[in-house]
Parts: C-alpha cells; structure tokens; sequence
C-alpha cells in the first residue's frame, strides 16, 4: 500500500517523545518499518514547518522529510480539487481547498490517505478517496 501521510499524523508524531499512541502515528511507524512508499506533498511540509518554531524543529523536519518524494499537484490536480470541493458542498460536506487539493493528488495516483482529521472522512463519502483504517 503507497500512502499519503498528512500533516495531521506528522504533526502528532513530532510534537512527543516518544510518539503518540494514537493509531495513525502506530500505522506511520510500521509503514517506515516495512519500507512501505509514503509520499506528501509541499503544502504538508510548509503546514509542518508553520506549525513548528525554532530552527532546531525546522532542521529535524527537513532532514526527516529529505527521504519523503514530493507530489507537485499540475493545473489539473487544481481544476479537479475545485471540483471535488464544490461536489462536496453542493452534498453539504465542509471540505478545505488544501484538504480537497489533498484528496485528489491520492485520487489521483491510486494513494491511501493516513490522516487523523475527520475531515477526509467526509471527503471520502462523496469520491473514492481510500482511507487508512477504513473498511475496503
């Protein structure tokens, strides 16, 4: 399984030592372990890093986030993302444009989305968003 890690769970496996328990933190470590493809995108890591003060918490998470491939959304990710997210509020869900952006870049390249917001639970009521933890 490829998934899309977002800042959600980094964020939750950076802020303690040791990690927190929380099942999307536990799922993260054992894809590193297994060598799994995780992959993220640059609005993730900037959330990451506006979420972060200090150059010491700056520079732990570049280094950690060297080895993680980027996905750069093209025009069409965007087109299709305004798609989603106004798909989204005509059927009543609240979905962000980062989260709709988000959503579709796994749409797009077949990803399972490991997050610990809600709100990608609702995304994926109205696309086929693939879910970490969700029933298949």
């Amino acid at each position: 399984m490829s998934l899309f890690v977002d800042t959600s769970v980094w964020s939750l496996a950076f802020r303690r030592e040791p990690p927190s328990a929380a099942g999307e933190v536990q799922a993260l470590i054992k894809a590193i372990e297994a060598g799994e493809l995780i992959l993220t995108t640059g609005l993730v890591l900037q959330e990451l890093l506006q979420g972060f003060l200090g150059a010491k918490a700056q520079a732990q998470i570049l280094d950690r986030f060297s080895a993680i491939p980027l996905i750069v959304p093209d025009r069409t990710d965007h087109i299709e993302a305004a798609a989603l997210r106004n798909h989204c509020r005509r059927a009543g869900v609240q979905a962000g444009t980062i989260d709709a952006l988000l959503a579709q870049l796994c749409l797009r390249h077949g990803l399972t989305m490991l997050s610990a917001d809600d709100d990608f639970g609702h995304i994926a009521g109205q696309c086929a968003l693939k879910l970490w933890g969700a029933p298949t």
